[in-house]
């Protein structure tokens, strides 16, 4: 079994140096470093081990956040793993599903993952229930029609600078932006 290693840190300033000495020190024969966010699911270096991986090797991590952000992708690619017959070990969660007691902690831990999501889920929408029975709508105020007009005003008289405008009619740019998308739509379609 060959146990091959993949760390990362979210941006460039950071260092990799105790990742990598602790997957040395595992005995990782092979180490694939990445300087990337998470939230990022375009992970070059993590493409990488995942395909130099064979049947009975190990990918070995020094924490399982440095492979996925969110519970869900890091169950994903643990049953990717699985499916391979690669082993995935984290050093410092003290998961190693090389022993039936890690393979068994690894699937207590995602299934107290996918149990807390359904009750944040379940929470949410008796709460948007209760809400709408209050006579809530919920969501975003919707922005002020003649506050928008105004905004569509400073804009086409080339006179403002977007965080001008924003700032004397209370519009947000992402709100004038969507709106002056919608009207060049318009005038494209008649």
């Amino acid at each position: 079994m060959a146990r091959i290693g993949y760390g990362r840190v979210s941006t460039l300033e950071q260092s990799l140096n105790l990742q990598t000495d602790a997957l040395t020190q595992a005995g990782c024969i092979k180490i694939f470093e990445e300087k990337v966010s998470g939230k990022n699911d375009d992970r070059i270096e993590l493409a990488k081990p995942l395909e130099y991986l064979r049947e009975g090797d190990a990918l070995v991590v020094y924490k399982l956040d440095r492979l996925a952000r969110s519970t869900k992708k890091l169950i994903e690619l643990s049953e990717m793993l699985e499916q391979r017959g690669i082993e995935l070990i984290s050093i410092r969660d003290n998961i190693d599903t090389t022993s039936a007691v890690g393979r068994a902690m690894f699937k207590m831990l995602a299934v107290i993952a996918e149990l807390e999501r359904d009750i944040i889920s379940e929470r949410t929408m008796a709460g948007l229930a209760a809400a709408r029975a209050r006579g809530r709508k919920g969501g975003r105020p919707r922005t002020d029609e003649k506050k928008l007009n105004q905004a569509i005003k400073l804009y086409d008289s080339k006179q403002y600078r977007l965080n001008e405008i924003s700032e004397l009619t209370g519009v947000s740019k992402p709100t004038l932006y969507r709106e002056l998308s919608k009207r060049t739509e318009s005038r494209k379609s008649s």
